[in-house]
């Protein structure tokens, strides 16, 4: 169980950062990256999911969320953009390119917004076959 105290501090640390004025990618590397206050905070899988189910955690993302608004991020050479490639059903393709044209941005956007927001632990398959 996570201490209310600990969320509050997470949830001040974000404040205080978002007050300096960061652009997205540099507030999501200090408070919710791998090194970031969070996972420092909350350094196991459990820890974090729990937090995740929080509603200090809900208003750090609406702060991520309004900084994304603000427009791209500044190229910074301690943060190098990486590329992925996805393999996904061309339906699946389909309805992301719909949903992105519904909601007046990108597929990059809208891809990473998906990417930022956390999910159940079951709606993951694994890699490792089981029984």
């Amino acid at each position: 169980m996570i201490e209310c105290k600990e969320r509050q501090e997470v949830k001040q640390a974000a404040e205080e950062f978002l007050a300096h004025c960061p652009d997205w990618v540099t507030f999501y590397r200090e408070i919710l990256g791998l090194n970031g206050v969070i996972r420092h905070t909350f350094p196991t899988r459990e820890e974090l999911a729990a937090f995740k189910q929080t509603e200090e955690y809900q208003e750090i993302l609406q702060m991520l969320a309004r900084l994304r608004q603000q427009g791209p991020a500044a190229l910074d050479e301690t943060e190098p953009t990486r590329v992925i490639t996805v393999r996904l059903p061309k339906s699946l393709h389909e309805s992301l390119r719909a949903e992105a044209f519904d909601h007046h941005t990108s597929m990059n956007k809208l891809c990473i917004s998906k990417l930022i927001h956390f999910i159940e632990g079951e709606s993951v398959p694994s890699e490792i076959e089981t029984g």
